[in-house]
């Protein structure tokens, strides 16, 4: 009950309003929250539509007389003339209330709570006449009825709104705050602090990792909590994403014993319309009641009241969550918990679990100086001595120690103080271990760090010593001093001598410790390891480089002379330069290898890089300096290396360039090999021109179709074409097969691979144009031959012993001793290893293998190939065309079958299958108009195509195959179907034909003839127009070929078909097509018979 409720009303209305005046200038303030973060409510902007009043609401949660209609009967009505007086005289005071307002908030230091529901309201009315009487206006009322009155908080409250709260529960008397992002929840306290009862429940969550502001369980969370009072709220963050900053402060301890959850029966808006208002509910029973105010019993703040008579106590006639009532919060009943009594003079369990607990403070303040700020503020904001309040005490030790939720709930809930003195201490005891820890953990990292800063003192220390002794100059200084000697053997262009010194006056004035000195130096090391003005000396001696070539290559007779060409004009200009070839052909025949004899031949030094599958144009320009680890391209990597300024570079596989997000390398090689460009590259990195038109640049590529077409304007085509039975035969005996023998341990043993096994591998395992096959598959059988010949002498004819050296006798030995696994490494693997463990064995002379022909297939399995044609005699509809391939040449047979029986009511057709690709397609459908235009025109009583159901395939049908240079194979495979004539099988053709019979030029014919060759043709047709490329043909490639140009198809028609019967051709099908006239009269009548029968049908 409060003071004044014995009172008249007016003079209950000034009493309530000087409380109000004092209650809203004090503020709030605690030891573990800023001061800034209880500012007054209305300091801030309102940022929500609704409610209003929650945002500009004040910290002191007390607003004007409400000015709703109150129903309540008991309430006194007031006269209305002495009303209207005492209110404008308050307005007029209200700037002068404020100012005294903010000079007592100035002066507070310590929080008080916000008033009870009923003092709120009656001070809130009362406002203004408070402000009026400090004004000296006391004119109206005696001095004797200002009575100062402090308001407390009611010892009962049995129904709060319930938040949940999330990690660690609230101890009485610290302020937490936190943040609601329910919007219902925010209003619903915004409402509460407008009606002046800023009061709820706080409960701990079970679970951790939750957060809600509703709680729709009583599981949820724990039934005991704290009752707390909302001292400030403000909105925060953005309008589209509510949140509320409440700071709380706890009061005493609570059980939940009952929970309504969240409704939604009724909007927001419609919940507080016809509540009377809390401040005139209270008002009314103040001026009804009589009573002696009864002492606050808060336990963090006291009141200060003045007595008055003895009165009984009056009850609220209103529930004071009503207005809670539809909104969607949670609202619990709850009790008050009372601490169990205690002697904390007699029990010396107590004293003695409070200063262990004071002790434990102290040691964590010299630790940890957050927990030193802690302590001195609550030493500040209490004004009884530490030990003389356990309860304090043991709350205080569980609200600042960081532990489990649960044992800080338990801290909690216990209330009896010797037992929660006891848990505390726990909580309290480990927060000092972790302390210690972490302090030992900081000493370390300080004494390694302290350890090291000295070492480099006394080491920069030695180096100033040395340095004025004159023993040793500055490490910076001997690095400038080392990069100016390279410099100055070499032959810097100008404008790199610029760059170098330029760079080298940076780095002199960079500290080593610099990001930068590193870069700089790294830069300099480059610059001045390329070989500026250094060349060597090259050998332009014509009968050497054929003497090289020869000794190294068989054939290539067309690539030879073109090096010998390009090495006699370096004789007489006495230096090679803006040459770049390309050497061209299918894999295997020896365009890598040919590129280091061309080295060797010119004494140059010789680098070789791939741009199969290059994506980053930074290899071949190299980054940027900006970059960590940035480098020189491949080309200035190339210089480096060789050290002089005219190497040869083979650029491989440069038709297999990719391209990707990095950009395009094959644009990057455009200046790289260009004659008029490279005498001034200039790479990323170095950032310098650098002269490369001193390189010989040598490039390798299977095909010209996938290089660019202005990269491939830049190069010199050489082509190498697919070797022929007699170059691989002597490849094999002058190359292969001694490195295959070497190789396999038989160098001086008498193992003899005969003329005739080689001839058979060539022809019945390796028909490709390259050497690569050959070369494994000889390997093979020297291989066997080892094999074998161990067998045959066993351990007693090649003992393991004597293969051995001493070291490695030794680390066998240690190895046996070893049982680990082999997966693993054996700690004692140093003594297991030796540098020469053995020595070569040597084979006995008595032994002797000789591989031939008859015993081959006991090396090498059997033949892959049975037979030098696909077809040993060609049935009509099958001839045999070439193709090009970029394994070089392959004979491409094309075969025509009918589908059907030939009728004279069969429909024509053509059927094409074989992975054919647009362009042979294309080709089949010319060939098919022209064998037709053809037959129709020589034979016109020849009726085949137009009854005549055509199949025609491509065998290797897994092969996808595509080009122009089948037309004459196809149509003649289809005139040999059509005339049913067969073709010679030793007869080849290549050719791409148009509708009117003429034959156009095709290329790779070279590639072609060899596979002609392979295949046993002793006929090659092709276009007149490749009769040059047939005169360049080697003489070996054209031994025992006729080769046959031609111009027309009637040319290929006339080789193909000699002496062909016209009268022959025309009745060669008459057979099957004379019954034609009669088929159609009795096809006539059946038709008529069938509708006479369905005619008498329909009769019947």
């Amino acid at each position: 009950m409060l003071h004044g409720q014995n009172l008249p009303w007016r003079a209950a209305l000034r009493t309530a309003s000087r409380s109000a005046t004092r209650a809203s200038v004090s503020r709030a303030h605690s030891s573990f929250l800023p001061s800034r973060s209880a500012l007054a409510l209305s300091s801030y902007p309102s940022r929500y539509a609704s409610p209003p009043a929650s945002l500009f609401a004040s910290r002191t949660f007390s607003t004007s007389l409400s000015r709703q209609k109150e129903k309540n009967p008991k309430t006194t009505p007031e006269p209305p003339d002495e009303a209207k007086n005492e209110g404008e005289e308050e307005e007029s005071k209200q700037p002068k209330v404020q100012e005294d307002a903010e000079e007592l908030e100035a002066k507070s230091k310590l929080p008080e709570p916000i008033p009870q529901a009923k003092d709120a309201r009656s001070s809130s009315s009362g406002e203004g006449s408070s402000g009026a009487s400090s004004d000296g206006s006391g004119k109206k009322r005696k001095q004797s009825e200002r009575s100062l009155v402090k308001p407390s908080i009611p010892e009962v409250y049995p129904q709060v709104m319930a938040i949940p709260i999330g990690k660690r529960p609230l101890f009485p008397g610290f302020y937490k705050a936190i943040t609601i992002k329910n919007k219902e929840v925010g209003q619903a306290i915004a409402d509460m602090v407008k009606r002046g009862q800023p009061y709820i429940g706080a409960f701990l969550l079970k679970d951790d990792d939750a957060d809600k502001d509703v709680i729709d369980d009583p599981n949820e969370v724990y039934d005991v909590g704290t009752f707390c009072q909302v001292t400030s709220a403000f909105p925060v963050g953005p309008d589209d994403n509510f949140a509320m900053t409440c700071v709380l402060y706890p009061h005493r301890r609570i059980k939940m014993t009952g929970l309504k959850p969240p409704t939604a029966d009724k909007p927001l808006a419609e919940a507080t319309v016809e509540e009377p208002s809390v401040a005139e509910s209270t008002l009314g029973e103040a001026a009804i009641k009589e009573g002696e105010p009864e002492p606050s019993k808060g336990d963090v703040v006291a009141s200060f009241e003045e007595s008055s008579g003895d009165a009984p106590k009056s009850q609220p006639n209103y529930e004071h969550t009503a207005f809670l009532r539809d909104r969607k919060v949670s609202v619990a009943n709850v009790e008050n918990l009372v601490e169990e009594p205690f002697d904390s003079k007699n029990n010396r369990t107590i004293a003695a679990l409070v200063s262990e607990i004071i002790n434990t403070f102290k040691a964590v303040a010299l630790l940890n100086p957050l927990f030193r700020d802690h302590i001195s503020t609550f030493s500040l904001s209490t004004t009884m001595n530490v030990g003389e309040d356990p309860v304090k005490l043991a709350d205080f030790a569980a609200a600042v120690a960081q532990a489990d939720s649960h044992e800080l709930q338990e801290a909690l809930e216990d209330m009896n103080v010797e037992s929660r003195l006891h848990k505390s201490l726990l909580v309290l005891k480990k927060e000092l271990m972790n302390a210690e820890l972490q302090s030992k953990i900081v000493k370390d990292v300080e004494t390694k760090i302290h350890k090291k800063q000295r070492e480099y003192w006394l080491m920069e220390q030695m180096k100033g010593i040395k340095r004025e002794l004159g023993i040793e100059s500055d490490g910076k200084d001997k690095l400038i001093e080392k990069f100016n000697e390279k410099a100055a053997k070499l032959a810097m262009p100008e404008a790199v001598k610029k760059v170098f010194d330029e760079e080298i006056s940076k780095l002199s004035h960079l500290e080593p410790a610099a990001s930068e000195f590193n870069v700089t130096r790294n830069y300099l090391d480059w610059l001045t390891q390329l070989p500026w003005g250094q060349r060597s000396a090259e050998n332009f001696g014509i009968k050497h480089a054929r003497e090289v070539l020869d000794e190294d290559h068989y054939g290539l007779k067309d690539v030879k002379d073109r090096i010998l060409e390009f090495i006699a004009v370096g004789k007489l200009r006495g230096t090679v330069e803006g040459k770049i070839l390309c050497m061209v052909g299918p894999p295997g025949v020896g365009k890598t290898s040919i590129g280091k004899s061309i080295a060797r031949a010119l004494n140059r030094q010789y680098y070789r890089f791939s741009v199969g599958g290059l994506s980053d144009v930074a290899e071949i320009k190299g980054h940027r300096r900006t970059y960590v680890g940035a480098l020189p391209g491949r080309i200035i990597q190339a210089l480096k290396k060789c050290q002089t300024e005219n190497p040869l570079i083979l650029i491989d596989e440069v038709d297999k360039i990719g391209r990707g997000h990095n950009g395009d390398p094959s644009s990057a090689l455009l200046e790289l090999l260009d004659p008029e460009q490279n005498n001034s590259f200039l790479d990323h990195y170095l950032d310098v021109p650098v002269d490369l038109s001193k390189v010989l640049f040598v490039c390798t590529a299977n095909m010209t179709d996938t290089i660019p077409r202005p990269l491939l304007d830049r190069m010199e085509m050489i082509e190498l074409s697919g070797y022929v039975a007699d170059e691989k035969m002597a490849i094999a005996d002058k190359y292969l097969a001694p490195s295959a023998k070497e190789i396999s341990g038989l160098k001086d043993a008498d193992v003899i691979l005969e003329n005739d096994a080689i001839v058979e591998l060539i022809n019945k395992y390796c028909r490709e144009s390259g050497v690569r096959n050959l070369k494994k598959q000889i390997e093979k059988v020297y291989r066997k031959a080892a094999l074998k010949i161990v067998n045959d002498l066993g351990e007693e004819g090649l003992p393991e012993s004597s293969g051995l050296t001493e070291e490695g006798k030794v680390a066998q030995k240690e190895s046996d001793k070893d049982e680990s696994d082999v997966k693993t490494t054996s700690e004692n693997i140093a003594n297991e290893t030796t540098e020469t463990p053995r020595v070569a064995l040597h084979v006995p002379d008595s032994v002797h293998v000789s591989i031939t022909k008859d015993n081959l297939k006991d090396y090498v399995g059997p033949p892959v190939f049975t037979s030098d044609r696909l077809y040993e005699t060609t049935p009509p509809g099958v001839a045999m065309g070439l193709a090009w391939t970029s394994m070089g040449g392959a004979a491409l047979y094309v075969e025509s079958i009918l589908e059907n029986a030939l009728s004279a009511s069969a429909p024509p057709g053509l059927e094409r299958t074989g992975s054919l690709k647009s362009v042979m397609k294309e080709s089949t459908s010319v060939a098919y108009s022209f064998a037709k235009g053809l037959v129709a025109k020589d034979f016109p009583k020849n009726r085949f195509f137009e009854h005549a159901r055509i199949h025609l395939h491509c065998p290797e049908g897994a092969t996808p195959k595509d080009g122009p240079s089948a037309g004459i194979t196809m149509a003649t495979s289809l005139l040999s179907l059509a005339l049913d004539k067969p073709l010679d099988p030793t007869i080849a053709m290549t050719g791409e034909l148009t509708v009117t019979g003429k034959v156009l030029r095709i290329g790779g014919l070279r590639e072609k003839t060899v596979a002609a060759r392979r295949a046993g043709a002793k006929m090659v047709i092709f276009p007149e127009d490749n009769l040059s490329d047939w005169l360049e043909l080697p003489e070996n490639i054209k031994e025992g070929i006729e080769g046959r140009p031609v111009s027309w198809y009637r040319e290929v028609f006339n080789l193909v078909f000699p002496n062909a019967d016209r009268d022959a051709a025309n009745k060669v099908w008459d057979k099957e097509l004379k019954h034609k006239k009669k088929e159609k009269k009795q096809k006539y009548e059946k038709k008529r018979d069938e509708d006479e029968e369905e005619s008498g049908d329909e009769d019947d």
